[in-house]
């Protein structure tokens, strides 16, 4: 198995758990919030995905599926086109109120071309400088692993709300 398999095995996981986290749910129980200022399943899904796409867009050289695909206009949301979630606020939060065929369509979307992305790729890209702003300078390989690793983390957190679902009565 060689860099690329092996990440797209790891991306594999991320795009089943996703489906098994999301699916199911209403777009309510999207929205929920076990205390006031904690993320939502669907602000966490959503950021992961928009992470994702932004940073294999980037290192890919390609426009994001958000703006590429019209992902941006289905979700309608009221952040700039550029916005991932990052540094967002509650209210930001709860802002992103959506259905989950938009979130599962949209991941699903970007799986298919983080999947495209690695299918191009040699053991020796891996080593390619993507950022020289950090020291050491990131590499793709680096920045793959730490984009895995930001949606292993966030899909972790989105299972755990969902397990603190209210039960209907």
């Amino acid at each position: 198995m060689n860099g690329a398999q092996l990440l797209g095995d790891g991306f594999g996981r991320v795009r089943d758990e996703l489906r098994a986290t999301v699916e199911g749910l209403t777009t309510e129980q999207l929205v929920y919030r076990p205390t006031p200022e904690a993320n939502s399943i669907g602000w966490l899904v959503w950021h992961l995905t928009r992470i994702q796409d932004d940073h294999v867009a980037d290192v890919a050289g390609t426009e994001q599926v958000w703006t590429a695909a019209g992902w941006s206009d289905e979700f309608g949301l009221p952040f700039d086109v550029s916005a991932t979630g990052f540094r967002h606020s509650s209210a930001d939060v709860a802002a992103v109120r959506v259905r989950p065929e938009q979130l599962l369509g949209y991941y699903d979307a970007v799986h298919d071309r983080t999947v495209e992305f690695l299918s191009g790729l040699t053991d020796d890209d891996f080593d390619r400088i993507v950022d020289p702003s950090w020291d050491p300078p990131v590499s793709l390989g680096v920045r793959l692993v730490s984009v895995l690793t930001d949606d292993l983390e966030h899909l972790g957190q989105a299972a755990y709300v969902r397990g603190m679902l209210p039960v209907a009565t």
